[in-house]
């Protein structure tokens, strides 16, 4: 077995993981994800109860009981660098046994959905409407620096392919969202390929005052097809949970309120009211 360190796994002493500030025994079976801190409370509000609230940086939780079940909500901020902080927390507090440092004989499969804000890269998807990211594809550089593992990452030999057709020399990685919670999310119509950035500006194709090297990413994203799929969406996180929920055993699902649409140039006249209807359509559908 092997064993976690106290510089590799720093355990507070109050018991709870570093950044997130959670103990294993205030871990739920079932966590809604989201990037803003403010956006935790607009989700715990309808809660049946709330009983615990913990703060440390831009790590919000919320957790309690939901129609019967154990829930909580937590932001990670923005980006896969803080995703991957997340992840590797949340899947200790549930596999690693926090007083012998060693991992867990029966393993736990966190079922965690995201709730999120997206740009369309697609004229046909249209601003205030909702998408589930079927799979994402994510030009950040953890896969540098993990080996994901699963029957639900994307080719590297596909993706090395379709990086060809917008020109793009870096390695990407891409993984699918569970197929559980896919269909338990059936009833949102509007299913795609979802790509994952590491910046929100020149990443995603806006110019402010700084150049792009890439001006014509988007536009060239949009065109192309990655097995027949199109890249329906932009945004910072997806293409990182799916590939840590996959190699780690855990159920997870990215929902996205498409606020901007890229192409057009429109973006939503009540952004706060779309998110408000994604939250409240994701607790019916888990309930």
């Amino acid at each position: 077995m092997t064993y976690f360190s106290p510089t590799d796994l720093i355990i507070n002493p109050d018991g709870s993981t570093y950044h997130l500030h959670i103990r294993p025994d205030q871990l739920p079976h079932k966590i809604i994800m989201v990037g803003d801190p403010e956006r935790v409370p607009f989700v715990s509000k309808y809660f049946d109860k709330i009983d615990h609230k913990i703060h440390k940086r831009e790590f919000v939780s919320h957790i309690g009981q939901f129609r019967n079940q154990s829930i909580g909500v937590i932001s990670s901020g923005i980006g896969a660098d803080n995703v991957e902080i997340v992840m590797n927390e949340l899947d200790a507090l549930a596999n690693i046994d926090f007083k012998t440092r060693y991992a867990k004989d029966q393993k736990i499969s966190l079922e965690l959905i995201r709730i999120g804000t997206s740009g369309s890269i697609q004229e046909e998807i249209p601003v205030d409407s909702f998408l589930v990211s079927k799979a994402a594809i994510g030009f950040d550089n953890l896969a540098q620096f993990y080996g994901f593992e699963s029957t639900n990452m994307l080719a590297n030999d596909a993706l090395s392919l379709w990086c060809q057709q917008i020109n793009y020399k870096l390695p990407v990685y891409g993984a699918k969202a569970s197929e559980k919670l896919i269909k338990q999310f059936s009833s949102i119509s509007q299913h795609g390929y979802t790509l994952t950035a590491p910046g929100f500006y020149a990443p995603q194709g806006r110019t402010v005052r700084m150049k792009s090297l890439l001006p014509d990413f988007l536009l060239d994203v949009s065109k192309t097809k990655f097995e027949g799929e199109i890249i329906t969406n932009i945004e910072m996180e997806t293409a990182a949970y799916y590939a840590f929920s996959a190699s780690l055993g855990h159920e997870m699902i990215s929902l996205n309120a498409i606020l901007a649409n890229r192409l057009t140039h429109e973006f939503s006249k009540n952004p706060e009211g779309q998110i408000k209807q994604l939250i409240e359509l994701t607790l019916d559908l888990i309930a």
